[in-house]
C-alpha cells in the first residue's frame, strides 16, 4: 500500500475558500459590470495575496483601493498580520468579508507579480470577466519557493558566514558558521514544507545549528589542536531566524498608524526572538557554549573595507534569496545592502557614532537607493530595503541580552538590551525617513 502522509488526511484548521463560486463562469459580462459580490472577491482576493507575500498593511489596502477605484465601489479595510475584513459597498449593497491566510511568511517574487498585476489592472484585467481574472490569480499563488531546500540551505550558509565576519569573525567562524546555518535552514525548510509548527521549526533549526557547530569544534580542537576561543561564531549560525521583513513592516505600519498590523507584526517578530535566543541559551548551557568575544582580525583598513563590501553583498545575498527573491532582484538588494551596511560600519569605526545613529542613516541609504532603483526597474521597494538592512538587526546583541539575563548578570543583559532596541527603533526610522523624502503618497495621512 502507498504510504500516507497524515498531512493529506489530516482535517486543515483553516479551510480554504472556493474563489470561484463567486463567480459566474457562463457569463461574458466584464468585471466592471459583474455584481457586488463577484467584484468584492477579486478585491480581497487581491489583499489577501499581497498580505500572504509578507507586506504591511499600508501597501495591501493602497492595492486594494486601486482595484475598488477601478471597479467603481467604495472600500474600508482593516488589515492584520494573517487577516483581513473589508466592507464593499457601490451605494446600493454592501458586502462585508472576512479572510485570513493559514500562516505568514515571505516571498518577494509573488509580490513583485502582484505589484505588476495591481498596475496593469486598469489597462488588462479591469477588460476581462471575473472567472478569468480569478485564474489569473491561481497562477500567481501558484508562484511557491523558487528554490530547493538545498538551495535555501546555501543562502543561509552564505548570509551567516558574511554575518559572521561582519561581527568580527575570522576564517574558522565563518567555515562553521557556513556549515551549521545552511543545516539549520534546511532542517527549517524541510520542516515548514511539512507544515509543522512555529515554535517547532525554530527550536529544532537553532538547536540543530548550535549542535553542529559544537561539533565542528570539538573535532578541531582535537584534529588540529586550534583554541576554544572560536567557540564565539556559535551566536553567528542561528542569524538565519532573524524576522527581518516583519520587523520592519512593523515599523512602517506603526509610522502610517496602522496599529493592528504594527502591533500584530512586532509581537510576531519578537515572538521569534525570544524562542530562538531560550533555545539557543539552553543548547549554549548544555554544550558549554559562551558567548565571548571574537579574536582580533590583523588586517589592513583597506584589505577590511573590501571585505566588509563582499561579506555585506553576500550576507544580502543570501538573505534575499531565503525571501524568495529571484537572483537578480537578490543581486540588486545586496549592491544595495554592501553600500549602506559598509558605510554603517565604517561610521561607527572612524567617526566614533553611536551604534543606532549609523543604523539609522545605513537604512536611510538603503530606502534612498531602493527608491531610486524601483524607477528603474520596477521591483517593489521592501523587496530591496528589507533584505538590504536585515544584516543591519543586532541579534547578536538581542541574544547576549537573553544569555545574560538567564545566567543573572543583569547589568550586561540591561546593556545589551538597550543597545539592541535602539538599532532595532533606528532601521525603519531611517526607511521611513527615505520613504518620506521620495514617496509623496506616503508623506500624508489621509
Amino acid at each position: 500500500m502507498p504510504r500516507t502522509n497524515y498531512i493529506d488526511i489530516m482535517e486543515k484548521n483553516h479551510m480554504e475558500i472556493p474563489w470561484h463560486d463567486y463567480t459566474n463562469t457562463d457569463s461574458n459580462a466584464l468585471i466592471a459590470n459583474a455584481d457586488l459580490i463577484e467584484k468584492a472577491s477579486v478585491i480581497g482576493r487581491v489583499g489577501l495575496i499581497m498580505l500572504s507575500c509578507g507586506t504591511g498593511a499600508w501597501r495591501v489596502r493602497t492595492s486594494m483601493n486601486k482595484l475598488s477605484k477601478e471597479l467603481g465601489v467604495t472600500c474600508t479595510v482593516d488589515v492584520g498580520l494573517m487577516s483581513i475584513e473589508f466592507n464593499c459597498f457601490d451605494g446600493n449593497d454592501c458586502v462585508s468579508q472576512s479572510l485570513s491566510i493559514a500562516n505568514t511568511g515571505v516571498n518577494t517574487s509573488k509580490l513583485y507579480r502582484m505589484e505588476q498585476f495591481v498596475d496593469n489592472f486598469p489597462n488588462e484585467e479591469a477588460h476581462l470577466t471575473g472567472e478569468m481574472i480569478h485564474k489569473r490569480l491561481d497562477e500567481i499563488e501558484q508562484i511557491h519557493t523558487l528554490y530547493s531546500p538545498v538551495k535555501l540551505g546555501l543562502a543561509a550558509a552564505l548570509a551567516c558566514c558574511g554575518f559572521t565576519f561582519l561581527l568580527g569573525g575570522g576564517p574558522i567562524e565563518m567555515l562553521f558558521a557556513f556549515i551549521a546555518a545552511g543545516t539549520g535552514n534546511l532542517i527549517r525548510t524541510k520542516l515548514i514544507k511539512h507544515h509543522f509548527t512555529l515554535f517547532m521549526n525554530i527550536a529544532v533549526s537553532i538547536s540543530a545549528s548550535c549542535l553542529i557547530y559544537a561539533i565542528l569544534l570539538k573535532l578541531a580542537i582535537l584534529m588540529f589542536n586550534i583554541p576554544f576561543v572560536h567557540e564565539a561564531g556559535y551566536i553567528c549560525s542561528m542569524l538565519f531566524i532573524i524576522p527581518g521583513f516583519p520587523f520592519i513592516t512593523s515599523g512602517i505600519d506603526l509610522a502610517k498608524l496602522d496599529l493592528r498590523s504594527g502591533i500584530e507584526r512586532l509581537t510576531y517578530s519578537i515572538i521569534i526572538v525570544l524562542v530562538a535566543t531560550v533555545f539557543a541559551w539552553i543548547m549554549a548551557l548544555l554544550l558549554h557554549l559562551q558567548p565571548e568575544e571574537f579574536t582580533t582580525l590583523h588586517i589592513g583598513k583597506m584589505l577590511h573595507l573590501i571585505l566588509r563590501l563582499v561579506a555585506s553583498f553576500c550576507g544580502v545575498f543570501g538573505f534575499s534569496i531565503m525571501f524568495n527573491s529571484s537572483v537578480p532582484m537578490a543581486a540588486m538588494a545586496a549592491l544595495i545592502g554592501c553600500i549602506a551596511n559598509t558605510l554603517r560600519l565604517e561610521l561607527v569605526d572612524f567617526t566614533g557614532m553611536p551604534a543606532a545613529a549609523a543604523a539609522f542613516i545605513g537604512a536611510a541609504t538603503a530606502g534612498l537607493l531602493a527608491s531610486f532603483i524601483k524607477n528603474y526597474n520596477g521591483y517593489p521597494r521592501i523587496s530591496l530595503t528589507v533584505p538590504s538592512i536585515v544584516i543591519m538587526v543586532p541579534g547578536l546583541y538581542l541574544y547576549r541580552a537573553i544569555y545574560n539575563f538567564g545566567i543573572m548578570s543583569l547589568t550586561e543583559a540591561v546593556s545589551w538590551f538597550t543597545s539592541a532596541i535602539l538599532i532595532i527603533v533606528a532601521l525603519p526610522l531611517g526607511l521611513i525617513f527615505a520613504r518620506i523624502i521620495t514617496d509623496r503618497t506616503f508623506r500624508y495621512c489621509t
